[in-house]
């Protein structure tokens, strides 16, 4: 017999390797739904660069389904019972979400859907191991990455292979249950957004044609390309991850088919441990919901955080006078993106330079990245703060000018996104505080005027975050 299934469309916006969609097809008939959830925690709302991602994004899904997308706002369980009740609707379906507000809701909806009658099925398409299969011998979850992915992940059978697109589905479609994509109101007001346009594609097409980019011959290089800002050495797969345009597992045998199954070669084996650090990040968040919001080591509850209102907006903006920390911002400005051997450096200024709580910057770039995740925020701020799990120790602080000087040899990334900078020399393009006169005259800069002074001293600055650290363990001593 054939049923009516609903597939309720989150973080999975794709048709390849879709289990929600390919079970729901299986059973018969399928009304395909994504519903902005009124209800979200507004402190989980998505920011300006991921609302012009989802807004493009859905706009694909409803393209790949024949404009046939039912797109609502407003309480989920409501529009569910709606769709269901409309629709003879015999079983509901969706790939799981892992953020603790969302766990907490879908259980709430599954109870009362199946008191109404209704058969829910929820399945895993966005991760490569479920966080409760991966567990240390007592039974408690790991808090080490290396372990957790080398020994326990691993260890586990291989995540499971990619399912195919259906070659066909028979759609439900009800013009009057589609609000359509513009009532979600995600493009925003300011046209600010046009330089993302020109970097990314953003949907199912354009996920498969940046992993076809990579494959294989970048991630040959990529233990050491990705490491260098002015180069092309990353996959830039992160913001399709997050919409689910492409999953993990599509990535995960996609790398090793590429490599013809040869996975000790270095390119590769540290590609797929940085998936498994994506990975860690859900499964951190899993188990430690507080993550987004509390010190996941506790004695950094001690720390003395400065409240310094000028400089937070210094690096908001790019106007700190450190060229690499303000290339980073600008590039996070103008593409809704940043490379992540920059996002470390900016996080480390921002933390220990400035000592500016590290939850100042998970906010930032929650709000202007196209790839905001909550696991992934969370908790690489919190391992560049030292707070976090398998957190670098806090007394090992970025260098910005060596990163740069190491990283960025020729200053390519810096001159792009400060051009004001343009024509220092190569010496002096990391550090211009350092120029003589002449050179600085020579490149047409006059500090302070054409190009900010650092806002702090770097050793100074260095220092007073050693003592800081010093004040907070002897708080916790004492306390």
């Amino acid at each position: 017999m054939k049923n009516n299934t609903l597939v309720w469309f989150r973080q999975d916006l794709r048709l390849r390797d879709n289990p929600a969609l390919n079970f729901a097809v299986q059973q018969g008939k399928v009304l395909a739904t994504y519903i902005e959830d009124s209800d979200c925690p507004a402190e989980f709302k998505p920011g300006g660069a991921s609302q012009w991602w989802l807004h493009n994004s859905l706009m694909s899904l409803s393209q790949s389904l024949d404009g046939k997308l039912h797109i609502q706002s407003g309480n989920v369980l409501a529009a569910l019972l709606s769709m269901i009740k409309g629709n003879n609707i015999d079983c509901v379906v969706w790939n799981r979400c892992y953020e603790p507000w969302q766990i907490n809701r879908d259980r709430h909806i599954k109870e009362q859907l199946r008191k109404h009658g209704v058969q829910v099925k929820s399945f895993n398409g966005s991760l490569l191991w479920e966080p409760w299969e991966v567990l240390k011998q007592d039974g408690t979850p790991y808090k080490v990455y290396t372990p957790y992915y080398r020994r326990g992940c691993l260890s586990k059978p291989s995540p499971r292979g990619p399912l195919p697109a259906p070659k066909s589905i028979s759609l439900i479609y009800q013009p009057e249950s589609d609000a359509g994509l513009n009532s979600l109101n995600l493009m925003p007001a300011i046209d600010w957004y046009q330089q993302m346009h020109k970097q990314w594609k953003p949907g199912e097409q354009g996920a498969a044609s940046h992993l076809a980019d990579f494959l294989p011959e970048t991630m040959k290089d990529y233990k050491d390309a990705r490491n260098n800002p002015d180069t092309k050495g990353t996959s830039h797969l992160s913001p399709h991850l997050h919409f689910g345009e492409l999953s993990p597992n599509q990535v995960w045998y996609a790398a090793i088919e590429s490599m013809q199954g040869d996975t000790s070669q270095a390119g590769i084996d540290c590609f797929l441990s940085e998936l498994g650090w994506r990975e860690f990040s859900h499964y951190l968040l899993y188990h430690f919901p507080d993550l987004p919001v509390s010190n996941f080591n506790s004695s950094f509850d001690f720390f003395p955080w400065r409240k310094d209102t000028d400089s937070l907006k210094a690096w908001q903006t790019g106007q700190t006078g450190i060229p690499i920390v303000d290339a980073g911002i600008r590039e996070l400005w103008h593409t809704g993106y940043m490379h992540n051997r920059v996002r470390m450096v900016v996080a480390s200024f921002l933390v220990k330079n400035l000592l500016i709580d590290w939850r100042e910057g998970e906010r930032w770039f929650w709000d202007c990245l196209v790839d905001a995740d909550l696991a992934a925020n969370c908790a690489s701020w919190q391992w560049v703060a030292g707070s976090g799990a398998d957190a670098a120790p806090y007394f090992r602080i970025f260098n910005p000018v060596l990163q740069g000087q190491k990283f960025d040899k020729q200053g390519h990334y810096v001159r792009l996104y400060c051009p004001e900078l343009a024509h220092m020399p190569d010496k002096y393009v990391h550090c211009p505080w350092e120029a003589p006169a002449s050179v600085l005259d020579e490149a047409g800069i006059m500090l302070g005027k054409d190009y900010p002074k650092p806002i702090v001293d770097l050793k100074a600055s260095r220092q007073r975050a050693l003592d800081a650290l010093a004040v907070s363990k002897e708080q916790q001593r004492t306390n």
